[in-house]
């Protein structure tokens, strides 16, 4: 816990210091809760809450005044919740954050999320995709026209795959419109139009303006309601390319999603040309991180979802210098189906099962969410533990493994002793091959196979995905 001289020094200077601290730490947000001592700061931090200071009571109502004045919130106004926003540099440091206020019975509580959409200006290799599934992204924002959705809960890293895309297809040639709310990055080259419910500009009231505005593409901040969401779709099959984002889980629910929306299948079906799932998951820090055997569970789902004997796998090893936990950073996990003909037809039919869509959407090319984060597991790049906390593992397994203890067998075997070498029984072990599978569709699979020697080495990979495209 860090301690704050109150007494002595100004609650400007205090106020700027706990900003300053968090960002230089990578936090995301920043909590200030009311406590009976005064209040909580928390920071959150590679996606875990953790303590950082307690404002004594005497000094409570000073800070959050603060915090509302430079968020241009009403400081008069405590009952009821507030948003504002802080884009100011202190320390040297730009800075552009979303604030909110709630309050609580025993004081108003304020959220500061710190936006760093700086990722959104690397490009697409920078965002974690496999090469199969990079191909598929390409595929899918180069059409003309269709409806691209990105998916996950609130704080996935949606937004920053959507800036990613809309980056990309900025040129010249092309205009570009987005109805946001709130509008989370300034892009030069696009024009974004901020939503006011109070005055009646909803998203829906903005779509029908935006279309007479002569766009390429669209960007809908979120679809929250039918109406939304048919406008999405019937804009979508008129000639512009959609890109919009939905609080889904995976492919399979963003598509039953759309249909209880009341999404006519016909259009539906015609206009969805992809969906983008993601999940964030903490990434093991490389200068700790050690090799450990792997558990009966963590055996046999490997074994059960991508058919590997696995016997060691990278895990943390306490914490270090540079990490917090044995964890630095997140990388994203994804899921990315590329809509195709019989996926089309099944939405199109009334009758179809459940069972059979999920069948038809997961059968072919698509690499679920859990498949995914099972081999970035295998390149020591996150572990086990965080896929289990993100994926729904057991969904996947049969009801053998429905009562096994997992949590009781990685503690087990986290106290067993390690090697010391740093090789893993089981190499970086992506199956490439089944890539031809997709890459079969874009008549490229001699490309490939020429430059696959480069896909297996990391730091070829960019290379060699620029020069498959």
């Amino acid at each position: 816990m860090v301690e704050y001289d109150f007494k002595n020094d100004e609650i400007t200077n205090i106020a700027n210091n706990i900003i300053i601290y968090a960002v230089s730490k990578r936090a995301s947000d920043i909590h200030f809760d009311p406590c009976e001592e005064g209040l909580k700061v928390r920071l959150r931090i590679d996606g875990v809450l953790q303590d950082h200071a307690i404002v004594p009571i005497a000094y409570q109502n000073n800070l959050t005044t603060r915090l509302k004045l430079i968020s241009n919130m009403n400081i008069t106004e405590s009952r009821l919740p507030q948003d504002g926003a802080i884009k100011d540099t202190i320390n040297g440091i730009d800075l552009d954050m979303r604030v909110s206020s709630l309050n609580t019975n025993l004081g108003e509580k304020i959220v500061i999320r710190i936006l760093d959409y700086s990722k959104s200006t690397e490009g697409l290799e920078s965002l974690g995709f496999t090469p199969r599934n990079l191909v598929k992204i390409r595929k899918m924002i180069e059409e003309p026209n269709g409806i691209i959705l990105i998916t996950g809960a609130t704080g996935t890293g949606k937004s920053t795959t959507v800036y990613t895309m809309l980056q990309y297809l900025n040129k010249e040639d092309t205009n570009i419109i987005t109805v946001e709310d709130p509008i989370e990055m300034n892009i030069e080259g696009i024009n974004q139009v901020q939503v006011n419910s109070e005055i009646g500009l909803t998203f829906a009231r903005v779509l029908r303006s935006i279309l007479r505005q002569d766009p390429n593409i669209i960007l809908i901040g979120e679809i929250r309601d039918t109406e939304t969401a048919q406008i999405a779709v019937r804009a979508s099959i008129t000639g512009h390319l959609v890109f919009s984002t939905v609080h889904t889980n995976n492919s399979l629910s963003t598509i039953e999603r759309l249909l209880d929306m009341n999404v006519e299948r016909y259009l539906l079906s015609s206009a969805l040309t992809g969906i983008v799932s993601q999940k964030l998951a903490r990434k093991l820090c490389p200068h700790c991180r050690k090799k450990r055997p792997t558990t009966n569970y963590e055996k046999a789902v490997f074994k059960e979802i991508l058919g590997k004997d696995v016997l060691e796998i990278e895990d943390i090893n306490g914490h270090c210098d540079n990490c917090r936990n044995g964890y630095y950073g997140r990388i994203a996990i994804q899921e990315v189906l590329l809509i195709t003909d019989e996926i089309r037809n099944a939405i199109n039919n009334p009758s179809i099962s459940r069972e059979k869509l999920r069948e038809l959407v997961y059968k072919s090319d698509v690499k679920t969410l859990l498949q995914d984060g099972l081999e970035k597991v295998l390149q020591g790049i996150t572990t086990f533990e965080e896929i289990y906390k993100n994926v729904a593992i057991d969904d996947e397994l049969d009801e053998s493994y429905e009562n096994v203890d997992y949590k009781k067998e990685l503690e087990d075997v986290r106290k067993l002793p390690t090697k010391n070498d740093d090789s893993l029984d089981i190499i970086d072990e992506i199956d490439y091959k089944d890539d031809l599978d997709i890459i079969d569709d874009f008549d490229i699979q001699d490309d490939f196979i020429e430059i696959e020697p480069k896909l297996k080495q990391p730091e070829n990979k960019e290379e060699a995905v620029d020069e498959l495209i």
